[in-house]
């Protein structure tokens, strides 16, 4: 995959931009400092940080961690790869067959009888893959961890020999969207936390994505800011007063 550019105030800003963008957490990006950025004086003559990134390839990820609710399919997620790693501009048919196919050996190894429908959209190139079935809590697990693993293995493999980088969202039960209205509230419900005892409060460990869901429902807020602090995947959201 080929490298993409990415411009913010700060180095960390720009990462962030890049794990968003993609979908992953930082320990999955491979990138590079292009331009470490610059305030200024007094804000006069201030640079953007700039930096390249791209999703780390398969090969290098099988060598780090893997979260724990998926490391039994490694092995199928393996041959599947191997399977279709000469595949390249593929049609959305293909892509989503692609996906269908390693997600029903992964549920076959479970042991879990799952529905699976993809549909690939060329226009943004998205897939989203919604999941039914019995225990399907199962495939959420934690605040979504275990959903979140799903998606990337997926990434992974959809987007093995692809010139374009796919975007994966994978779903069940609108879990995506309630889990977006939990955090909406608690943004809001953190906030008022913070004007009345007018200390800073650390939320818990959350991916790109959940983050940035709190950044925005509180970007609008006149008495509150956010910033986000720590690595990944310890990395989480402080809201504290505007100064």
């Amino acid at each position: 995959m080929e490298y993409k550019e990415f411009s913010a105030k700060t180095v960390d800003d720009a990462i962030t931009a890049a794990c968003q963008d993609f979908f992953v957490t930082s320990d999955k990006l491979d990138y590079e400092v292009l331009e470490e950025g610059s305030s200024g004086f007094l804000g006069i003559g201030a640079k953007p940080a700039l930096i390249k990134a791209r999703v780390k390839e398969y090969k290098e990820i099988v060598k780090e961690s893997v979260k724990e609710p998926v490391k039994e399919v490694l092995k199928e997620e393996k041959k599947f790869v191997k399977e279709t790693a000469k595949v390249s501009n593929v049609d959305a048919r293909e892509v989503e067959e692609a996906a269908k196919k390693f997600l029903g050996e992964v549920f076959d190894a479970m042991e879990m009888e799952v529905i699976v429908d993809a549909k690939y959209d060329d226009a943004e190139k998205a897939l989203d893959v919604d999941m039914r079935g019995e225990e399907i809590g199962i495939l959420i697990g934690k605040r979504g961890q275990t959903l979140d693993s799903l998606q990337y293995l997926v990434s992974l493999v959809v987007n093995r020999g692809q010139a374009d980088y796919i975007r994966v969202k994978l779903d069940t039960e609108n879990y995506r969207q309630r889990r977006k209205e939990t955090l909406e509230n608690l943004a809001k419900n953190i906030a008022y936390k913070v004007k009345r005892t007018k200390r800073p409060v650390s939320l818990e460990p959350m991916n790109p994505y959940e983050r940035r869901i709190i950044h925005s429902a509180l970007q609008n807020d006149r008495y509150v800011t956010t910033h986000s602090e720590g690595e990944e995947p310890f990395r989480r959201v402080v809201v504290s007063l505007k100064k």
